[in-house]
């Protein structure tokens, strides 16, 4: 698209603050309302439109797709969603250990392990962990505990958590994440540590870097998303 507006900026209107470009307000993919819940995010939303050229690039504005994700598909899906944000928990990431070799055997636990016994303190949702992919039922307790976390999650937060849920393969990581436990470098560091101790043994091909960017950039917006939702 060809961009339209010359400014972009910020106004007030009721329940919280709109982006306007050229004075008027900018509408979600479904021309709705976009009503955003603190100044922070929707001057964030605002830079980003503000930043685009001649043509008007989407994926170069992750703020805004994830508004726009808050707005037009959550509240219509949000059973669905938080059942598939919630699924993770039965498969996470974090509970699949390797066998060998030693050296990653010793990196999972060092860096995976406390996120799991964060969880279990700060959730009361202890997960098992297995050597090997092998699927390992997990206590309905701590899944239905995780559940309940995400059920009581809000629109926008929700946003923010399926995305980094989807691309960390892990609700563990996502919650550390979006809480703060994990900053977004780290949790780029734990979601992909395997991939990275693949790397170290045989190198990265260009396909790899290019994917491993876009999880980075992912990861760094969802946290950035929430650091402005809350102000």
């Amino acid at each position: 698209m060809k961009r339209f507006y010359k400014a972009a900026g910020v106004g007030e209107t009721e329940g919280g603050f709109r982006v306007e470009l050229d004075g008027r307000p900018v509408r979600s993919p479904a021309k709705a309302p976009l009503v955003f819940p603190s100044w922070p995010l929707a001057q964030g939303v605002a830079d980003e439109w503000a930043a685009q050229g001649d043509q008007i690039a989407a994926h170069s504005m992750p703020l805004m797709q994830l508004s726009s994700t808050a707005v037009d598909l959550i509240p219509t899906k949000r059973p669905e969603i938080v059942v598939a944000i919630s699924a993770y928990a039965e498969t996470d990431l974090l509970c699949y250990r390797a066998e060998h070799p030693q050296p990653l055997v010793e990196r999972q636990a060092q860096l995976w392990q406390p996120l799991l016994d964060w969880a279990a303190l700060t959730y009361d949702a202890p997960l098992h962990v297995c050597a090997g992919l092998m699927p390992k039922p997990q206590p309905e307790e701590a899944l239905a505990a995780l559940r309940r976390v995400v059920e009581r999650t809000d629109d926008w937060t929700l946003s923010a958590l399926q995305t980094a849920t989807g691309v960390c393969g892990s609700i563990i990581v996502a919650l550390a994440l979006l809480e703060g436990r994990l900053s977004a470098e780290e949790a780029f560091e734990v979601s992909q540590l395997d991939e990275t101790y693949q790397i170290e043994q045989w190198g990265e091909d260009a396909e790899a870097t290019k994917r491993r960017a876009n999880v980075r950039a992912e990861i760094v917006a969802c946290r950035r998303f929430v650091d402005l939702l809350r102000g």
